[in-house]
């Protein structure tokens, strides 16, 4: 008995430490099972026992009383549709949509039709272009007849008819054709209407997309049903996707069976009669204002409540009083927003003083965000002084500059602006008039905008005549308005880049890791880029070619390249020149490729990478931007290092130098900009080819071409320090901006000062 109690009190010892887990496992299934049996229990209760109905669970549909969904309803929850692939069909790759929108399944906001014809289409219809068209994303106009000229900046869509029914028809046709699957409202006007866009852009983002909306101005038919109504077309109506759809398969029908003279009415009849659908004029707790205008209207005297809500006014008789309508609306918008602004400020005002800081919290101007405060020395946000004549802080580098164009615009608008602030402030007391401005200071603040400071000299006079003389300083700020995002076209990173290396003598002794850096970082990978050199060769040199040529060791490397990659075929171009002009050698390389090359034009000291070469393609795009990558240059490193290791961290691989933005070498263009530009010059020029002397290709897309100019720091092209030959035959200019370019690339500023500094003290010494 006492071995066997032994035995058992071994057993127990060693189970012990699974005790835990054995009576969680078998309490878990006991609950486990117990619940499992409620369950059930309450489920056939459930179904005997009488009460009201159950609440349905969350984001379930509500049901009818027969247990169907309610009509109308639809569950917007996200749904995972599982991926399922036919093992009997062969596998395709999955063309992913060119934009995530489209992908999801987004559609655009609004689309804008304006019915025109051939009469008025170079009158109101420019009218209506030029005060409305860039407030909507979209707007096409649409005519029976064209004439022979289509006014600059109208998409015209004619449908050969001028009959208004059939246009309406073809018109309808056409935008559910070409936009019915992309937009979510469509607003139909005429060229006799004026409407605000920005308050019909504020309405549709205030109503639901899941309705057939049918909203305008809504008028009876004559002898008809008196609950029906149509939608005025003079005033515009307001037609929402889902209504379109269900409208199209009956438009056919509505042309044949209806007859009617006006197109609005034929419209508003094929609505009712096949969809049930009449046109509202309040829609959602959204109210569709229209005004109607009397002959011999002034715009500028209407005060009337209906007037000033209106968002369309019918009807507009000519030009002249189709700008009269959009500078008075104008006005009445802004004195909206100023009012906005005021009652937003003296809400943030009382707010403030609410919070622990008080009234010392408020920032000026109260709702502009407060001032950059810079943590250290290197963030201080430096000012510029000007006066009236100069600017003190010139782009070339220059200490004094005149004052002109766009900088002597900005400044005679902000002392205007001063002066009129302070009229508006002590108006009728005083009346201030400027004699001369003393001091201007300027800055721009990224947090906030641009910031002036202002000494004026005034001359103030009281309501009985007295004047006086006075200084006075005011703090202006020009804030950052409202973000947009400008449309860019779409470019791929398949693009082939073709380099275009130009050589001279005084550059042999960097060719060889230039061609290394190229074959590591594109022939080993693959990339799509080829490479074409340019040998300059000297008079002199090229006159001996034929016994000594000078690039002939350039040549055996690209043999060997061409040895090792037998794919590969690098051409060279050899052109003899004293004065290596780049605008000329590029006419030479442009005109023996395709009009569709994507040049990169690199020096001998730039590293060739995968990373810059997709920038250079994503950057640069056809018939609109050009791309001048500013690269980064290593400093001196006897300089900076002065017989110490040299850093080898990545992280500090931009460290020890600076961005050379005296360098216009490299550039990204394509070949059809370039010699659209080039036509330019020639014509501007006629033959005097020495001016191409002094030119870069850079000054060929800035003054001969309309294309953006995007040129910004590029991390990656790192080029190691050298010292630079600049050729005294190129122009002042150049010549002037690769000396700075050398001098700027020995070292900082501080590197420049203790090297000075142990010079010195080796001197006293």
């Amino acid at each position: 008995a006492v071995a066997a109690a032994m035995r058992l009190g071994a057993v127990l010892g060693a189970l012990r430490p699974a005790l835990p887990l054995l009576l969680g496992l078998s309490l878990g299934c006991s609950l486990s099972l117990l619940r499992a049996s409620w369950s059930h229990g309450a489920a056939e209760e459930g179904c005997l026992a009488p009460g009201p109905p159950a609440l349905p669970a969350r984001g379930a549909p509500p049901e009818a009383a027969e247990g169907r969904p309610v009509p109308g309803y639809e569950d917007f929850r996200p749904r995972i549709v599982p991926y399922y692939r036919d093992p009997n069909k062969p596998y395709k790759k999955v063309l992913r949509t060119r934009y995530i929108q489209t992908e999801l399944g987004f559609h655009e906001r609004l689309f804008v039709a304006v019915l025109t014809s051939k009469a008025t289409l170079n009158t109101l219809a420019v009218a209506v272009n030029k005060t409305v068209a860039h407030h909507f994303p979209r707007l096409l106009y649409f005519t029976g007849l064209r004439s022979a000229k289509v006014p600059h900046g109208m998409v015209l869509v004619a449908h050969g008819d001028e009959r208004p029914i059939w246009l309406m028809y073809e018109t309808m046709n056409y935008i559910h054709q070409h936009f019915g699957s992309d937009y979510d409202w469509f607003y139909i006007m005429q060229d006799d209407t004026y409407a605000q866009a920005e308050q019909v852009k504020a309405l549709v983002t205030h109503l639901s997309i899941n309705q057939d909306v049918y909203l305008g101005r809504a008028e009876e038919f004559i002898g008809g049903d008196e609950q029906a109504r149509y939608c005025h077309g003079g005033f515009g109506y307001l037609l929402s996707r889902s209504l379109l759809l269900k409208l199209h398969p009956h438009l056919d029908s509505c042309r044949n069976e209806i007859l009617s003279v006006r197109p609005d009415e034929w419209l508003g009849r094929c609505i009712i009669d096949f969809l049930g659908i009449t046109c509202v004029s309040q829609l959602q707790g959204q109210h569709y204002h229209t005004y109607e205008l009397a002959k011999n209207t002034e715009p500028e005297k209407e005060e009337e409540e209906e007037f000033q809500a209106a968002l369309a006014v019918h009807p507009v008789s000519d030009m002249t009083l189709m700008y009269r309508l959009h500078k008075q609306f104008s006005r009445i918008q802004l004195d909206r927003v100023y009012q906005e602004i005021q009652d937003l400020q003296m809400q943030i005002r009382n707010l403030t003083a609410l919070t622990p800081a008080g009234e010392a919290g408020v920032t000026w101007p109260v709702g502009i965000n407060a001032p950059f405060l810079p943590k250290s020395r290197f963030e201080v946000i430096s000012w510029d002084y000007f006066t009236e004549q100069h600017l003190f802080s010139c782009p070339d580098g220059s200490p004094k500059c005149e004052l002109s164009g766009a900088s002597k615009a900005d400044v005679s608008e902000i002392i205007e602006s001063a002066v009129e602030q302070l009229n508006r402030l002590y108006q009728p007391l005083l009346r201030f008039s400027k004699r001369q401005l003393l001091n201007g200071y300027r800055r721009f603040d990224p947090t906030r905008g641009m910031e002036y400071t202002l000494d004026l000299l005034l001359e103030a006079a009281t309501q009985k005549g007295h004047s006086r003389v006075l200084a006075k300083r005011v703090s202006l700020v020009r804030p950052l308005s409202k973000v947009e995002i400008i449309p860019m076209p779409y470019v791929t990173e398949a693009t082939r880049v073709q380099l275009v290396l130009p050589l001279t003598v005084q550059d042999l002794d960097f060719v060889a890791n230039f061609l290394d850096m190229f074959a590591m970082n594109t022939l080993d990978t693959h990339d799509n880029a080829l490479l074409t050199l340019l040998f300059i060769y000297h008079p002199y040199d090229a006159q001996r070619v034929g016994q000594v040529d000078v690039f002939a060791g350039v040549k055996a490397m690209v043999g060997e390249l061409e040895k090792r990659y037998a794919e590969v075929k690098i051409p060279w171009i050899s052109v003899k020149t004293e004065v290596p002009s780049q605008v000329k050698l590029m006419d030479i390389v442009s005109k023996k490729h395709p009009v569709d090359t994507l040049f990169f034009l690199a020096t001998v000291w730039t590293e060739i990478n995968m990373e810059f070469l997709n920038r250079c393609r994503m950057n640069t795009i056809s018939n609109w931007q050009v791309f001048f990558p500013v690269h980064f240059q290593e400093f001196n490193p006897a300089l900076v290092y002065r017989g110490e290791q040299t850093a080898s961290s990545n992280t500090d691989f931009l460290r020890d130098g600076h961005f050379d933005r005296h360098s216009f070498a490299e550039a990204c263009f394509y070949n059809s900009d370039y010699m659209t530009a080039r036509t330019k010059l020639a014509a501007d020029i006629l033959d005097r080819d020495e001016v191409l002397e002094s030119m870069e290709v850079f000054d060929v897309f800035l003054h001969y071409s309309g294309l953006h100019l995007f040129r910004a720091v590029e991390p990656g092209l790192v080029q190691k320090y050298t010292l630079r030959s600049c050729n005294p035959r190129l122009s002042e200019e150049l010549y002037h901006r690769c000396v700075l370019s050398n001098l700027e690339g020995l070292a900082s500023r501080s590197h420049l000062a203790m090297a000075l500094f142990e010079q010195e003290q080796a001197n006293s010494t």
